[in-house]
């Protein structure tokens, strides 16, 4: 069906209105014409969505017309989005209620259908995209589906967490002060925030304009590139540059994970990449401080850090100070007319918006283009500033206590950077510190994003190979296990055998996650569970846990092949050749080695 005479109406809409972290759920159906059903299923969703539907992209086109570069690819899309037809709902039903459907679809999502994609459903946000944690009031909490003791962070959780459970390619998640980069950390997968008004947020409801931007997800950073690739204006001209990094080592110093995790691992990964100048190294607090003379009106008077380590914290004050101003020019009429059920988190930080008087309106602002214009001199010609993306843990899931300022203040104090400035910011998974997710976030010059997507794109495969280094050095040793323990690891084991035999992909990954707690040192367990992430579409952590499993056995050609697999669909087809020869040169008469061999050969020519 072309994409001019689709219309959205003809598809089954369910709403959610109620769901519990059991798994219940209430819908309601309204009838349109013709509708195709969409299960909505807590516990297979992860509580990622508030409804489902589905939009059909166009249609791939007869040669010899080119291929829509997003054929094929499924996405989600926050809350906040319109659809023609439906009411956006802003993660609060007091919202919905108030609000009629949309006229016009959000032209982001037109212009991702015309390129082939199909969008799925709306998947939860914080309310008002307002919170940090990725808790709703209404809907619940969305389940971290790598990490379910985490909390999968906000405001787009829903987005971040459909992504990271495989259940879509892409989604789309709006950014102010954090919301597509701290789920993307904390859920480990790849975010991108784009340039300040590089993206046209036409049909998506804002919290502050001035920092606003329709950011994107991924697990693979071909799709994050193809997608920024349709999204992003083409520059005039095409410029080849050096990359050169620049590692804030005074953000890093507020991390408490150990710089062999992050710097090092980005700083070895470059060392074997052509276009990659020697990394350099500076305090971007003291820069900052040295190039924004504005920002001295917003400096902590009773703080005993020096003025250059307060530049940071005074920048994070800035972006706060101006997300209340342009919330409260936004919704303050609403709120004070409607009087909504909202939860205690946000609850706190609407009333900090609606009764805000502006001081330094002015300098608000001025910060602002001076931060912009100071990153944009300092990462001229190909620079790309390294920093943590935050310096905060993720909450336990279900924490219910009032978050701590000095805890906000680790978790905004980086993402304000780039929200300030509005340069483009790209998160990038590093694998696990004390069984949580961890990242880093690379920020290029204002205007320069595909630059930085280009960047991610050659470097990533690199990147993740370190990671699997860098993780082995940190592995405790292999557990001197008692016969008991081995038995009952075998036990998982087989348990996890019977429900990937079932189908149950996710209780499979479970029980074989249990087996390798009570013995780490056995190559079969990692490459079970990789057979079941490969099956949840989860192919980044597929190829980690072959890796381990070659690690611990050079002969497993199971491991070599699922390795080999994950690493096609993520498109490091060199990389997935060698693995499949691997297994040809361990079993010569091996027919599903030398077929994919035969593919990823054509693929490369």
């Amino acid at each position: 069906m072309p994409l001019g005479k689709f219309d959205p109406l003809n598809v089954k809409v369910w709403f959610v209105v109620g769901i519990t972290m059991a798994g219940a759920i209430i819908i309601a159906q309204t009838t349109r014409r013709r509708r195709r059903k969409v299960p909505t299923n807590t516990l297979e969703y992860f509580g990622a969505f508030v409804e489902r539907f589905e939009l059909l992209g166009a249609p791939q086109p007869l040669p010899p017309a080119a291929p829509l570069l997003l054929s094929g690819l499924s996405f989600a899309i926050s809350d906040n989005f319109d659809i023609k037809g439906q009411v956006t709902g802003f993660g609060n039903p007091d919202w919905r209620k108030t609000h009629g459907p949309a006229d016009q679809t959000a032209l982001i999502v037109t212009v991702l259908r015309k390129q082939g994609a199909g969008c799925i459903g709306r998947t939860v946000i914080d309310e008002f995209s307002f919170g940090m944690k990725g808790e709703n009031l209404h809907y619940g909490m969305t389940t971290n589906p790598d990490v379910p003791t985490d909390v999968p962070g906000g405001s787009c959780s829903g987005s971040a967490v459909a992504v990271a459970a495989g259940l879509v390619d892409f989604a789309l998640g709006s950014d102010t002060i954090g919301g597509v980069r701290i789920p993307a950390s904390f859920c480990g997968v790849l975010g991108f925030r784009p340039s300040h008004a590089a993206v046209c947020s036409s049909g998506m409801l804002p919290n502050s304009q001035s920092l606003d931007a329709i950011g994107w997800l991924a697990r693979n950073p071909a799709v994050l590139h193809r997608v920024g690739s349709v999204l992003l204006p083409v520059t005039a001209k095409a410029i080849k540059r050096t990359r050169h990094f620049i590692f804030a080592d005074d953000c890093f110093q507020l991390s408490n994970v150990p710089i062999q995790k992050t710097v090092n691992v980005i700083s070895n990964s470059i060392e074997s990449l052509s276009g990659f100048q020697a990394p350099k190294h500076m305090n971007i607090s003291q820069y900052i401080a040295s190039n924004v003379p504005s920002l001295k009106e917003f400096y902590e008077p009773s703080s005993k850090s020096s003025k250059a380590a307060s530049s940071i914290k005074a920048l994070s004050t800035v972006m706060l100070l101006l997300q209340r101003y342009e919330f409260k020019t936004n919704y303050e009429d609403w709120i004070n007319t409607v009087k909504p059920s909202i939860s205690l988190e946000v609850s706190a930080r609407v009333l900090e918006a609606i009764n805000y008087t502006p001081d330094h309106l002015k300098s608000l602002y001025n910060v602002r283009t001076e931060l912009r214009a100071a990153l944009n001199t300092l990462l001229k010609d190909g620079g790309i500033l390294l920093i943590p993306t935050t310096a905060a843990v993720p909450l336990k899931h279900g924490f219910k206590q009032k978050l701590s300022a000095e805890y906000q203040d680790s978790l905004y104090t980086l993402l304000s950077i780039a929200g300030v400035s509005g340069c483009c910011q790209a998160t990038v998974p590093l694998g696990k510190h004390d069984s949580h997710n961890i990242s880093v976030s690379f920020v290029a010059a204002h205007g320069a994003d595909r630059f930085l997507l280009d960047t991610i794109l050659d470097i990533y495969s690199s990147i993740q190979e370190q990671v699997v280094i860098a993780s082995s050095y940190c592995l405790p040793a292999p557990q001197h296990c008692s016969n008991g323990d081995l038995d009952q690891s075998e036990v998982l084991k087989e348990k996890g055998n019977a429900a990937f035999r079932g189908k149950h992909w996710k209780k499979a990954v479970n029980y074989y996650s249990d087996a390798i707690k009570l013995n780490n040192a056995n190559a079969k367990y990692y490459c079970n569970r990789a057979a079941a992430y490969l099956e949840l579409g989860c192919y980044q952590q597929a190829e980690t846990d072959c890796t381990h499993a070659i690690s611990l056995d050079k002969k497993i050609v199971k491991a070599y092949m699922r390795r080999g697999t994950a690493r096609e669909m993520l498109l490091y087809y060199k990389e997935a050749l060698q693995d499949f020869r691997y297994a040809l040169a361990l079993e010569p008469q091996n027919k599903a080695a030398r077929a994919a061999e035969k593919r990823i050969e054509k693929l490369l020519k």
